[in-house]
């Protein structure tokens, strides 16, 4: 059993609580007055995928916020000790219960407002086999002309379907990134 103490005020720990430019650095960060430990704050990873079966992409309506109620590809963080490839295919489980082969990165996405970085793949799905997860209320194979373009939860997702459009069944593509002018902000 592990025994906790309380420690004085005294000899408790301070962590990185002062906001100072570090030797050698070019911009504020935190740091600890007490060891000098400077903790770097870094964009967030996001992998997702455009995933088709057929003529049809994949897409989850999202149960959780932001923009719950909105449809979206299935993207969500990268987990610590995990490479990008199996994220994707991971979020693509935990969204739409689906079982997909990713063909190539397709886009490498900036979205400098919220500190992100989104890498999306072009995937297919294994098999047509597809239901909600936790984050999602509902999964629909979608043809083209029936994507709910005015319900896309973000700008990235519709870059995104565009530039899957764009590449089609090409076996090698380059991948693509923000549209010019545009950073991901909301309409």
């Amino acid at each position: 059993m592990v025994q906790i103490r309380a420690m004085s005020d005294d000899v408790r720990p301070k962590g990185p609580t002062v906001l100072a430019v570090p030797d050698g650095d070019n911009r504020e960060r935190l740091i600890c007055p007490d060891c000098g430990f400077i903790q770097y704050e870094n964009p967030k990873i996001v992998v997702g995928a455009v995933v088709w079966w057929q003529d049809r992409v994949l897409l989850c309506k999202r149960a959780i916020n932001p923009r719950q109620g909105y449809w979206t590809l299935p993207a969500g963080y990268l987990e610590l000790n995990e490479t990008t490839d199996q994220g994707a295919i991971r979020e693509a489980f935990e969204e739409a219960r689906a079982r997909i082969a990713l063909d190539g990165v397709l886009a490498v996405y900036n979205i400098p407002r919220l500190s992100q970085v989104q890498i999306i793949y072009r995937a297919r799905l294994v098999s047509p086999e597809i239901g909600p997860g936790p984050e999602s209320t509902a999964v629909e194979l979608f043809p083209w002309i029936g994507i709910p373009w005015s319900d896309l939860a973000f700008p990235s997702v519709h870059w995104a379907l565009e530039h899957a459009r764009e590449v089609g069944d090409a076996q090698h593509f380059v991948a693509r990134t923000n549209p010019e002018g545009q950073h991901g902000n909301v309409r």
